[in-house]
């Protein structure tokens, strides 16, 4: 299996969400595990391999913001598209007047992070040709070209993510400070079909590090 791979991912804004506090969003205080993965699916994704985050290195202060949004309380469902699709004449939109809400959020400001990962295959998902050093080369020259699938964003689309590759003989700088930030959204389990669980864990900084290689999934 290639080596760990390192990014620098930074943006003046971010919001990932904790689950308990919905209407009027509160972050937590660093990136979530399930959030760095999905920078590392946006910028490579193929379903023959499986991102797993195992350092995250916080480089600036930890600050929050509060800001004010506009969004709104409807969405379109598949059902209305499929409907539209066979003909049913109706309006596919949402009215921003009837549904508009404004909401309250608090957020981080000015973040940077240093994300460190491997992959796992899956086999039954990889083509004839795929390797660990076929996926491994692909995402390093993606990432030095700043190629991506989709835009990478920390925790809400419109905080967008600015990525670029960290050199793997550096050592990250980092806040250098201890806390306990304690039960944080780890991941998403999907193995059930039809009922997603969440999975948490008990997030401990040091020195400004935070190792998920060796942590206790709470499920």
């Amino acid at each position: 299996m290639p080596k760990p791979i390192r990014i620098l991912v930074w943006g003046k804004y971010a919001l990932f969400s904790r689950p308990e506090l919905k209407a009027e969003r509160y972050s937590y205080d660093i990136i979530t595990p399930s959030a760095a993965r999905g920078i590392f699916d946006a910028i490579y994704y193929h379903p023959g391999l499986k991102w797993q985050i195992k350092r995250i290195y916080v480089q600036k202060p930890i600050k929050f913001a509060n800001v004010r949004r506009n969004e709104v309380t409807k969405k379109i469902l598949a059902s209305d598209l499929l409907r539209a699709a066979n003909g049913s004449g109706e309006p596919i939109f949402i009215d921003r007047a009837e549904s508009i809400a404004q909401r309250a959020a608090t957020v981080l400001y000015d973040v940077s992070y240093v994300l460190e990962a491997n992959f796992n295959l899956v086999p039954e998902k990889m083509g004839a040709g795929d390797s660990a050093d076929k996926f491994y080369a692909i995402f390093c020259n993606r990432v030095k070209k700043g190629k991506c699938f989709t835009q990478p964003y920390l925790g809400c689309r419109e905080f967008t993510a600015f990525f670029e590759p960290f050199p793997d003989d550096v050592e990250p700088e980092t806040i250098g400070e201890d806390r306990d930030f304690g039960i944080m959204l780890y991941d998403l389990d999907y193995t059930e079909e039809g009922n997603i669980k969440p999975m948490f864990i008990r997030a401990i900084m040091k020195n400004g590090v935070v190792d998920l290689r060796d942590c206790e999934v709470l499920r």
